[in-house]
Protein backbone atom coordinates (compact mmCIF):
# COMPACT_ATOMS: atom_id res chain seq x y z
CA UNK A 1 0.00 0.00 0.00
CA UNK A 2 0.75 3.45 -0.70
CA UNK A 3 -0.39 6.19 1.80
CA UNK A 4 -0.51 9.41 0.02
CA UNK A 5 -1.41 12.77 1.90
CA UNK A 6 -2.97 15.63 -0.11
CA UNK A 7 -3.08 19.31 0.89
CA UNK A 8 -5.57 21.46 0.16
CA UNK A 9 -5.39 25.27 -1.24
CA UNK A 10 -7.46 28.27 -1.90
CA UNK A 11 -11.12 27.49 -2.36
CA UNK A 12 -11.10 24.84 1.25
CA UNK A 13 -11.55 27.79 3.48
CA UNK A 14 -14.15 28.18 5.98
CA UNK A 15 -15.27 29.97 9.05
CA UNK A 16 -14.58 27.66 12.02
CA UNK A 17 -11.99 25.22 10.47
CA UNK A 18 -9.17 24.26 12.76
CA UNK A 19 -11.18 25.10 16.29
CA UNK A 20 -10.41 21.69 17.70
CA UNK A 21 -6.72 21.94 17.17
CA UNK A 22 -5.65 25.51 18.26
CA UNK A 23 -5.82 23.90 22.08
CA UNK A 24 -4.21 20.56 21.02
CA UNK A 25 -1.42 22.26 19.60
CA UNK A 26 -0.04 25.46 21.96
CA UNK A 27 3.26 25.67 20.39
CA UNK A 28 2.31 25.97 16.76
CA UNK A 29 -0.78 28.33 17.55
CA UNK A 30 1.60 30.55 19.40
CA UNK A 31 4.09 30.86 16.62
CA UNK A 32 1.66 31.63 14.10
CA UNK A 33 0.19 34.57 15.83
CA UNK A 34 3.96 35.43 16.29
CA UNK A 35 4.75 35.15 12.60
CA UNK A 36 1.73 36.68 11.22
CA UNK A 37 0.90 39.26 14.65
CA UNK A 38 -2.57 38.36 14.64
CA UNK A 39 -4.51 35.76 15.73
CA UNK A 40 -4.64 33.04 13.91
CA UNK A 41 -7.75 31.17 16.40
CA UNK A 42 -9.67 34.30 15.66
CA UNK A 43 -9.19 34.48 12.10
CA UNK A 44 -10.05 30.71 11.62
CA UNK A 45 -12.85 30.19 14.03
CA UNK A 46 -14.78 33.70 14.44
CA UNK A 47 -13.45 35.56 11.26
CA UNK A 48 -14.65 38.90 13.12
CA UNK A 49 -13.22 41.02 9.99
CA UNK A 50 -14.41 39.08 7.40
CA UNK A 51 -11.23 38.33 5.99
CA UNK A 52 -10.82 34.47 5.67
CA UNK A 53 -11.59 35.23 2.06
CA UNK A 54 -8.97 37.72 1.21
CA UNK A 55 -5.83 36.48 0.12
CA UNK A 56 -3.58 37.81 2.24
CA UNK A 57 -5.41 36.16 4.83
CA UNK A 58 -6.42 32.88 3.40
CA UNK A 59 -3.31 31.25 2.50
CA UNK A 60 -1.89 31.80 6.18
CA UNK A 61 -5.15 30.37 7.85
CA UNK A 62 -5.14 27.56 5.20
CA UNK A 63 -1.15 26.34 5.52
CA UNK A 64 -1.92 26.58 9.62
CA UNK A 65 -5.03 24.40 9.44
CA UNK A 66 -3.83 21.99 6.90
CA UNK A 67 -0.65 21.98 9.21
CA UNK A 68 -2.19 21.25 12.27
CA UNK A 69 -4.19 18.40 10.86
CA UNK A 70 -1.40 16.84 9.63
CA UNK A 71 0.09 16.47 12.81
CA UNK A 72 -3.14 15.56 14.49
CA UNK A 73 -3.18 12.46 12.11
CA UNK A 74 0.23 11.46 13.05
CA UNK A 75 -0.51 11.60 16.52
CA UNK A 76 -3.59 9.94 16.38
CA UNK A 77 -1.68 6.77 14.52
CA UNK A 78 -1.23 7.83 10.74
CA UNK A 79 1.66 6.52 9.50
CA UNK A 80 4.11 8.57 7.80
CA UNK A 81 3.29 8.56 4.00
CA UNK A 82 4.87 7.32 0.96
CA UNK A 83 3.98 10.33 -0.95
CA UNK A 84 2.84 14.03 -0.26
CA UNK A 85 1.57 16.67 -2.43
CA UNK A 86 -0.63 19.80 -2.12
CA UNK A 87 -2.98 22.16 -4.55
CA UNK A 88 -1.26 25.30 -4.81
CA UNK A 89 -1.02 26.70 -1.52
CA UNK A 90 -1.40 23.33 0.07
CA UNK A 91 2.26 22.50 -1.36
CA UNK A 92 3.61 24.63 1.28
CA UNK A 93 2.39 21.95 3.95
CA UNK A 94 3.31 19.10 1.64
CA UNK A 95 6.86 20.17 1.79
CA UNK A 96 6.54 20.91 5.74
CA UNK A 97 4.99 17.16 6.31
CA UNK A 98 8.10 16.26 3.89
CA UNK A 99 10.79 18.29 6.25
CA UNK A 100 12.22 20.58 3.79
CA UNK A 101 11.59 23.20 6.37
CA UNK A 102 9.70 23.65 10.10
CA UNK A 103 6.07 25.09 10.46
CA UNK A 104 7.48 28.82 11.65
CA UNK A 105 10.04 28.78 8.52
CA UNK A 106 6.73 27.52 6.12
CA UNK A 107 4.88 30.20 7.27
CA UNK A 108 6.46 33.19 6.93
CA UNK A 109 7.18 31.98 3.31
CA UNK A 110 3.13 31.57 2.87
CA UNK A 111 2.69 34.76 5.16
CA UNK A 112 4.80 37.03 1.69
CA UNK A 113 3.65 34.69 -0.99
CA UNK A 114 -0.20 35.79 0.06
CA UNK A 115 0.77 38.99 0.15
CA UNK A 116 2.52 38.94 -3.18
CA UNK A 117 -0.28 37.66 -4.49
CA UNK A 118 -3.17 39.81 -3.01
CA UNK A 119 -1.23 42.98 -4.48
CA UNK A 120 -2.33 41.44 -7.77
CA UNK A 121 -5.60 43.36 -9.32
CA UNK A 122 -7.55 43.51 -12.55
CA UNK A 123 -7.83 40.17 -13.98
CA UNK A 124 -10.23 36.54 -12.39
CA UNK A 125 -10.64 33.08 -13.28
CA UNK A 126 -13.35 30.95 -14.36
CA UNK A 127 -14.29 27.47 -14.39
CA UNK A 128 -15.01 25.24 -17.10
CA UNK A 129 -16.87 22.23 -16.82
CA UNK A 130 -17.67 19.28 -19.20
CA UNK A 131 -14.79 19.84 -21.61
CA UNK A 132 -11.60 17.80 -21.71
CA UNK A 133 -8.46 19.93 -21.42
CA UNK A 134 -6.96 19.45 -24.71
CA UNK A 135 -10.24 21.03 -26.39
CA UNK A 136 -10.49 23.67 -23.56
CA UNK A 137 -7.01 24.72 -24.86
CA UNK A 138 -8.55 24.58 -29.04
CA UNK A 139 -11.28 26.94 -28.04
CA UNK A 140 -8.54 29.69 -26.38
CA UNK A 141 -6.30 29.46 -28.96
CA UNK A 142 -8.99 30.15 -31.32
CA UNK A 143 -9.46 33.61 -31.00
CA UNK A 144 -6.94 36.87 -29.81
CA UNK A 145 -9.04 36.98 -26.45
CA UNK A 146 -8.70 33.42 -25.93
CA UNK A 147 -5.10 33.77 -26.75
CA UNK A 148 -4.31 35.99 -23.55
CA UNK A 149 -6.27 33.56 -21.36
CA UNK A 150 -4.33 30.65 -19.55
CA UNK A 151 -5.19 27.22 -18.35
CA UNK A 152 -4.48 27.77 -14.44
CA UNK A 153 -5.38 25.03 -12.75
CA UNK A 154 -5.51 21.43 -14.43
CA UNK A 155 -7.66 19.88 -11.89
CA UNK A 156 -9.85 16.78 -13.56
CA UNK A 157 -10.42 15.52 -16.78
CA UNK A 158 -13.98 17.55 -16.76
CA UNK A 159 -12.97 20.68 -14.28
CA UNK A 160 -10.31 23.19 -15.83
CA UNK A 161 -9.69 26.68 -14.64
CA UNK A 162 -8.72 29.74 -16.86
CA UNK A 163 -7.51 32.97 -15.91
CA UNK A 164 -6.69 36.22 -17.85
CA UNK A 165 -7.80 39.54 -17.96
CA UNK A 166 -11.16 40.02 -17.29
CA UNK A 167 -12.84 41.34 -20.29
CA UNK A 168 -11.42 38.65 -22.18
CA UNK A 169 -12.73 35.48 -20.22
CA UNK A 170 -16.24 37.56 -20.61
CA UNK A 171 -15.76 37.24 -24.21
CA UNK A 172 -14.11 33.73 -24.42
CA UNK A 173 -17.43 32.17 -22.45
CA UNK A 174 -19.18 32.54 -25.79
CA UNK A 175 -16.67 30.37 -27.50
CA UNK A 176 -17.01 27.87 -24.32
CA UNK A 177 -20.70 27.53 -24.88
CA UNK A 178 -21.12 27.50 -28.68
CA UNK A 179 -18.91 24.62 -28.60
CA UNK A 180 -20.56 23.04 -26.09
CA UNK A 181 -19.56 23.34 -22.17
CA UNK A 182 -21.24 21.61 -19.87
CA UNK A 183 -20.92 24.98 -17.49
CA UNK A 184 -19.16 28.13 -17.21
CA UNK A 185 -18.30 29.33 -14.01
CA UNK A 186 -16.41 32.69 -13.26
CA UNK A 187 -15.18 32.71 -9.76
CA UNK A 188 -15.12 34.88 -7.10
CA UNK A 189 -10.97 36.04 -7.11
CA UNK A 190 -9.15 39.34 -7.33
CA UNK A 191 -6.52 38.28 -9.89
CA UNK A 192 -5.52 35.42 -12.26
CA UNK A 193 -3.52 32.94 -9.95
CA UNK A 194 -1.64 30.60 -11.98
CA UNK A 195 -0.89 32.47 -15.04
CA UNK A 196 1.40 34.56 -16.84
CA UNK A 197 -0.27 37.60 -15.78
CA UNK A 198 1.64 36.67 -11.93
CA UNK A 199 4.97 36.45 -13.31
CA UNK A 200 6.00 39.86 -11.99
CA UNK A 201 5.14 38.78 -8.65
CA UNK A 202 7.35 35.34 -9.25
CA UNK A 203 10.02 36.87 -9.87
CA UNK A 204 10.08 38.90 -6.33
CA UNK A 205 9.04 35.95 -4.70
CA UNK A 206 12.29 33.89 -5.95
CA UNK A 207 14.17 36.53 -4.73
CA UNK A 208 12.53 36.95 -1.34
CA UNK A 209 12.96 33.08 -1.41
CA UNK A 210 16.67 33.29 -1.54
CA UNK A 211 16.84 34.37 2.06
CA UNK A 212 15.60 30.62 3.01
CA UNK A 213 17.67 27.14 3.15
CA UNK A 214 15.79 23.92 1.98
CA UNK A 215 16.53 20.49 3.00
CA UNK A 216 15.74 18.02 0.20
CA UNK A 217 12.20 16.57 0.87
CA UNK A 218 12.61 12.80 2.97
CA UNK A 219 9.50 11.80 1.67
CA UNK A 220 8.71 12.28 -2.28
CA UNK A 221 6.81 15.44 -3.08
CA UNK A 222 4.57 15.44 -6.17
CA UNK A 223 4.70 19.28 -7.86
CA UNK A 224 2.10 21.60 -9.01
CA UNK A 225 4.27 22.58 -12.14
CA UNK A 226 5.43 19.40 -13.21
CA UNK A 227 2.74 16.46 -11.77
CA UNK A 228 6.14 14.61 -10.79
CA UNK A 229 8.41 14.20 -7.88
CA UNK A 230 10.37 17.29 -6.67
CA UNK A 231 14.44 17.36 -7.63
CA UNK A 232 15.69 17.84 -4.11
CA UNK A 233 17.77 20.71 -4.98
CA UNK A 234 15.32 22.67 -6.61
CA UNK A 235 12.75 23.73 -4.03
CA UNK A 236 13.06 27.30 -4.26
CA UNK A 237 13.40 27.72 -8.11
CA UNK A 238 9.65 25.69 -7.92
CA UNK A 239 7.97 27.24 -4.91
CA UNK A 240 8.44 30.77 -7.45
CA UNK A 241 7.73 28.63 -10.62
CA UNK A 242 4.66 27.37 -9.04
CA UNK A 243 2.83 30.83 -8.64
CA UNK A 244 2.81 31.72 -12.61
CA UNK A 245 2.28 28.38 -13.96
CA UNK A 246 -0.42 26.21 -14.12
CA UNK A 247 -1.07 23.80 -11.44
CA UNK A 248 -1.09 20.38 -12.94
CA UNK A 249 -3.22 18.47 -10.37
CA UNK A 250 -4.73 15.92 -12.70
CA UNK A 251 -1.18 15.23 -13.92
CA UNK A 252 -0.20 14.55 -10.42
CA UNK A 253 -3.34 12.40 -9.47
CA UNK A 254 -2.65 10.38 -12.41
CA UNK A 255 1.29 9.36 -11.06
CA UNK A 256 -0.39 9.00 -7.87
CA UNK A 257 -2.66 6.84 -8.73
CA UNK A 258 -0.48 4.85 -10.32
CA UNK A 259 1.50 4.01 -7.41
CA UNK A 260 1.28 0.77 -5.56
CA UNK A 261 -1.90 0.26 -4.09
CA UNK A 262 -2.41 4.11 -3.28
CA UNK A 263 -4.52 5.23 -0.13
CA UNK A 264 -5.60 9.25 -0.30
CA UNK A 265 -5.97 10.88 2.86
CA UNK A 266 -6.89 14.96 2.86
CA UNK A 267 -5.18 16.93 5.76
CA UNK A 268 -7.40 20.05 5.53
CA UNK A 269 -11.17 21.78 5.82
CA UNK A 270 -13.20 19.96 3.61
CA UNK A 271 -13.25 17.11 1.34
CA UNK A 272 -12.73 19.58 -2.33
CA UNK A 273 -9.51 17.64 -3.07
CA UNK A 274 -11.68 13.72 -2.23
CA UNK A 275 -13.97 15.00 -4.71
CA UNK A 276 -11.93 15.77 -7.48
CA UNK A 277 -10.08 12.09 -7.38
CA UNK A 278 -13.71 10.63 -7.42
CA UNK A 279 -14.00 12.33 -10.82
CA UNK A 280 -10.68 11.54 -11.99
CA UNK A 281 -11.22 7.99 -11.12
CA UNK A 282 -15.40 7.86 -12.55
CA UNK A 283 -13.37 8.91 -16.12
CA UNK A 284 -11.01 6.09 -15.53
CA UNK A 285 -13.38 3.14 -15.17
Amino acid sequence: MSLICLFPGQGSQAKGMGAELFDRYHDWTADADRVLGYSIRELCVEDPRAELGLTQFTQPALYVVNALTYRAKRDDGMAEPDFVAGHSLGEYDALLAAGCFDFATGLQMVKERGRMMGLVTGGGMAAVVGMAPGRIQEVLAGSEAGRRVDVANFNTFDQTVIAGPKSDLETVQADFEAAGVRAYIPLNVSAPFHSRYMREPQMAFDTFLRAFTFAAPRIPVVSNVSGRRYQGDQVRQTLSEQIGNSVQWLESMLYLMNQPEPEFVECGPGTVLAKMLVAIRKKLK
